[in-house]
């Protein structure tokens, strides 16, 4: 770093083999043995590097083919419907970049407390304040509807046979997409409610597990075929969200006797994937998103904008106008 005395560790492990769930067990791992507290955290081998495909129980991925069909159908013309963020430079070469959204202690218990009362995961109205704030960003009239898509990544890990822990290093996300529309007159709750109206039905029906084959394919045809994707743009969503947030509860000592400041956890969104990506955490109480996206497709005052935007909405909850 510029500042004398400081540097910075970069870890840089392929997605397809350390997803998130992964990388966490291998932080706190990593955190231990740096500490020099004798022994790390250390889990079973079973499950290392064996696919998703081969773990799904067969009832769960069982689809008849014409629904295969059918369903690689309907995302691809839902993908042709969609908007993301404005793009401001679609030919330049990419790279990642990342924005932090963090919310103080109070903030972050209220937002929590929110969702318990609704019956709403965290994720969704993450999803729906990137969602409001994009369709403000563009200035249009209230009555002009927008449709975005949403990814929800499920650790399927519990799903599996035989089910997995979290020290079962490898890739066992897959994802959920939904789509919404929405205008400009609607609050961050009454989008909340119907992302996660539209998740539930999807994971009761277990599409997470039987549209694995069906996503993987068109994310294929996507890096194949950039020019299928908005101005060759390989944006597939407006935002990718995770299921459940990484809780973390970081020790003060440690990290100073580490001599570490900081820590962050992300992947790269630049190849195929949405806008925004977001990793979010509940550390030490205090909700932290590292919000990742393709620069300069979007730009960082562009994005910083937007996420401060998502910041107001998420902290100013609206209840009155909500439960009318």
């Amino acid at each position: 770093m510029p500042e004398p005395g400081r540097s910075t560790l970069a870890l840089r492990l392929h997605t397809a083999v350390c997803d998130r769930t992964s990388a966490v067990a291998v932080l706190k791992e990593l955190l231990a043995l740096m500490a020099a507290s004798g022994e790390g955290i250390h889990g079973e081998a079973d499950g290392f590097n064996r696919g998703i495909d081969d773990l799904i129980p067969k009832q769960d991925a069982w689809k008849p083919f014409w629904a295969r069909g059918k369903d690689l159908v309907g995302y691809s013309l839902n993908a042709l419907r969609t908007s993301t963020l404005r793009f401001e430079d679609a030919a330049s070469e990419r790279r990642s970049q990342v924005a932090r959204l963090v919310l103080g202690t109070d903030d972050t218990q209220k937002l929590l407390t929110a969702c318990k009362k609704r019956g709403i995961k965290l994720c969704g109205a993450l999803s729906a304040a990137a969602m409001v704030a994009t369709h403000a960003s563009k200035q249009w009239n209230t009555d002009r509807y927008e449709t975005y898509s949403i990814i929800t990544l499920i650790d399927c890990r519990k799903y599996l046979d035989p089910p997995l822990h979290d020290h079962n290093i490898g890739f066992y996300h897959s994802a959920i997409i939904n789509t919404h529309s929405i205008h400009g007159g609607e609050g961050l709750w009454e989008v909340a409610e119907r992302c996660q109206c539209s998740y539930s039905t999807a994971m009761t029906n277990k599409k997470h597990l039987k549209d694995i084959g069906e996503v993987n394919y068109l994310m294929c045809r996507a890096i194949d075929h950039p020019h299928l994707t908005n101005s060759s743009s390989l944006r597939i969503a407006l935002i990718s969200v995770f299921e459940e947030p990484v809780v973390y509860e970081s020790s003060a000592v440690l990290q100073h006797q580490l001599g570490m400041d900081d820590y962050v956890g992300c992947a790269s969104a630049h190849g195929v994937g949405p806008s925004i990506a977001v990793f979010d955490t509940i550390r030490d109480g205090q909700l932290d998103c590292a919000c990742v996206y393709p620069s300069p497709l979007h730009s960082r005052k562009q994005m910083q904008e937007l996420v401060e935007q998502m910041k107001r909405i998420l902290r100013d909850d609206d209840s009155e106008r909500s439960t009318k």
